[in-house]
């Protein structure tokens, strides 16, 4: 069966923290897939938050998640702090990717490794919306912070 990769930037505009919850975890007593993707959303929306931004107002038009492509490199445990690392690319004429690079903070390994494709969304009309001419100059003009 062939395996997802994911290539990765080494270069992120984007970081913060969180710890792993109890409610977060599944019967392997690890953390599960589907909170794996809450981790990336709540981490999304620090980000948008940090530029002024929200999913319903990226300079205009809404975000809507169109993909995802989660690969994971190590179980997550109750009462581990995970560094989220984000940088935004592969821009298009209706949105971009965003990646998502999870790492323990105690010593920098690596957890997951995720991309979502981001679209721009008119959540009045329902419709995919063009992106901002702005946006992309915007964050590539934003210096990269962090390097992993």
């Amino acid at each position: 069966m062939a395996r997802v990769k994911l290539e990765m930037p080494d270069k992120y505009i984007f970081a913060c923290e969180m710890r792993v919850r109890v409610t977060d975890l599944n019967y392997g007593e690890h953390v599960g897939n589907d909170t794996i993707l809450s981790y990336a959303h709540e981490a999304r929306m620090q980000f948008l938050a940090s530029y002024g931004f929200d999913e319903g107002n990226c300079m205009g038009p809404g975000l809507i998640m169109a993909d995802a492509i989660v690969q994971y490199k190590a179980e997550l445990f109750y009462g581990m702090t995970i560094k989220i690392y984000i940088q935004a690319g592969d821009f298009f004429s209706r949105g971009f990717d965003l990646f998502y690079l999870l790492v323990n903070k105690e010593n920098n390994a690596e957890l997951a490794r995720i991309k979502t494709g981001m679209v721009f969304f008119d959540y009045k009309t329902r419709k995919t919306a063009s992106a901002p001419a702005q946006l992309q100059e915007f964050w590539h003009n934003k210096p990269n912070l962090f390097h992993v």
